[in-house]
């Protein structure tokens, strides 16, 4: 995957924050506040589940696209982007999951 891409996606998701929502379906969904951003979060996961259940490789990659669109919505939403999520996964890269998951916790 490219990451200019996913950059330029948050760079554009970023300033629909305070565009108006008659004219972009991100304004419109941001507009609406967290919970429908994550009704929409919610509802995109439901549907990659079924595609992940059916094996249909190309639903899974529409599917993931829609999660991943609307997960970055949300960041933006809260003033984050694409990078602070990889941020994240660099400083996780290396670890085990269940350390890094125990970390947490403590």
């Amino acid at each position: 995957m490219n990451i200019d891409l996913l950059h330029r996606l948050s760079e554009t998701l970023s300033s629909r924050r305070n565009a108006d929502p008659e004219s972009s379906y991100t304004a419109q969904l941001m507009a609406k506040g967290p919970d429908a951003i994550l009704k929409k979060i919610g509802e995109e996961c439901a549907e990659l589940i079924m595609a992940g259940k059916e094996g249909n490789r190309l639903h899974v990659v529409w599917e993931s696209t829609d999660v991943l669109f609307h997960t970055m919505v949300l960041l933006a939403y809260y003033g984050l982007s694409i990078e602070d999520v990889l941020q994240e996964m660099r400083r996780r890269e290396g670890i085990s999951g269940i350390d890094e998951k125990k970390a947490r916790s403590a």
